[in-house]
């Protein structure tokens, strides 16, 4: 896959996981749960598509595949806005470049 292609897919779901954390702050404010949120998709990085991900911003994965934290970019320290934003921004993913995405978070 065309590394413009995978830019443009990863800066929609930057942009898509910005709102939805917006959107969730708006109808819930922040709350008192602090944690972290992240995007795991199940491609490898040695892939044309993993090269492509790992240019745009993702690193390896723990548990295998790669990995984007916080894809919203909120300072927050709410567990819950940055889940919400990185349930987008995999979605977004799912739908642009076909890939399996999920999100991910865990309380601090």
């Amino acid at each position: 896959m065309e590394q413009a292609i995978v830019n443009a897919a990863v800066a929609e779901a930057q942009q898509a996981a910005a709102q939805a954390a917006q959107d969730y702050i708006r109808q819930h404010g922040e709350d008192w749960y602090c944690g972290f949120a992240w995007v795991n998709v199940y491609e490898k990085g040695s892939t044309k598509l993993g090269r492509a991900l790992i240019k745009a911003g993702f690193s390896k994965a723990y548990g295998g595949g790669l990995q984007w934290w916080n894809p919203s970019g909120h300072g927050t320290q709410s567990m819950s806005v940055k889940e919400a934003g990185a349930s987008a921004a995999a979605r977004i993913l799912k739908e642009r470049l076909g890939v399996t995405a999920y999100a991910g978070g865990r309380a601090d």
